[in-house]
């Protein structure tokens, strides 16, 4: 068990505390399209896409990719600030589809563009681990010369029959692989995992989290080849209209709002307090979401996990076993 600590009023390390300690002011993500497909789109792996993704290819919140990037960016400050009170600091976030599909000529020009632009002090790019080849690493190592770059990797579970019925495309060793690549060169590594996934039980899903939990700082001290991971997001299952999940919505029950809390709060208390957690929820476009319903109020979803967590005295890393 790891003490017991507050991050401010959260009983858990968030992202939000971790961008106010390292930029000093509170620093919101934009959201930008970089125009690329993915491997499991465009035929080279399949042309039906992970069965859970939308037709914008989990990038619904971005900015029209008919924009440069500097235009984009710009559009989007400009709609934070309208609706909220901010500072002058963003992350620029490539969210939809695969975001290193694509040659690295191209890459090296939007992500510079990214980079460079005043207001961003970092850039983070959501990818598949096998899609880092070695040019790939290099750009990615280039650019967190300039300001810290983060790379976001879709795994989403551990386990191989889940992977295969959910057309992820890749094994586990090319995640494990793509950790240790992006170690090296000192990239921070944020890990998305969905909780709630067809056919997994409660146990299949904490063993991903367990997994996971190997892959703190604290834990690959010892290790001569480290990979370590910085984040991670914990994402609900969306079924979501026109995707091939809901094909399936009357063989399998998403969870319930009490399990989901209950799950989320077991996820945390086995993270050790060196990994930021990034999500504990998410936000599935309204118009297009089919289930659970209840997670339409995200607002909902947050105070009730806080306040559980506070009932039930729970903290990450309750849970983790210090050697």
């Amino acid at each position: 068990m790891e003490e017991k600590r507050f991050w401010n009023e959260k009983r858990y390390y968030s992202l939000d505390y971790y961008l106010k300690s390292t930029f000093g002011e509170k620093v919101y993500k934009v959201s930008l399209q970089g125009g690329m497909t993915c491997p499991n789109r465009d035929g080279k792996l399949d042309t039906r896409g992970c069965i859970f993704c939308s037709a914008g290819g989990s990038g619904d919140f971005a900015a029209p990719v008919c924009e440069s990037v500097t235009k984009q960016i710009d559009l989007a400050i400009a709609g934070i600030k309208q609706a909220k009170r901010v500072g002058d600091k963003f992350i620029a976030y490539f969210q939809s589809y695969t975001n290193t599909y694509a040659e690295v000529a191209y890459l090296r020009k939007i992500f510079t563009e990214a980079i460079t632009h005043p207001s961003i002090v970092a850039l983070s790019i959501a990818t598949r681990p096998d899609c880092l080849g070695e040019d790939v690493l290099q750009l990615l190592w280039e650019l967190n010369q300039i300001k810290p770059v983060w790379v976001e990797l879709g795994l989403q579970t551990i386990h191989e029959r889940t992977a295969t019925f959910i057309r992820r495309g890749y094994p586990l060793s090319v995640f494990e692989q793509a950790v240790k690549q992006l170690t090296q060169i000192n990239v921070q590594v944020i890990v998305h995992t969905i909780l709630g996934l067809p056919f997994e039980s409660k146990n299949d899903m904490i063993d991903t989290i367990q997994y996971l939990a190997q892959f703190s700082a604290s834990r690959q001290q010892e290790k001569k080849e480290k990979a370590v991971i910085q984040g991670i997001k914990l994402q609900l299952l969306h079924v979501l209209a026109g995707t091939d999940l809901a094909k399936y919505r009357s063989y399998f029950k998403t969870l319930t709002l009490e399990q989901y809390v209950n799950l989320v709060l077991e996820c945390i208390e086995q993270l050790p307090q060196d990994i930021v957690i990034h999500r504990i929820t998410g936000d599935g476009p309204k118009k297009i979401l089919l289930a659970p319903e209840w997670s339409a109020s995200k607002k909902t979803v947050m105070n009730t996990i806080h306040r559980e967590m506070k009932l039930q005295d729970s903290w990450q890393g309750k849970k983790v076993v210090i050697k």
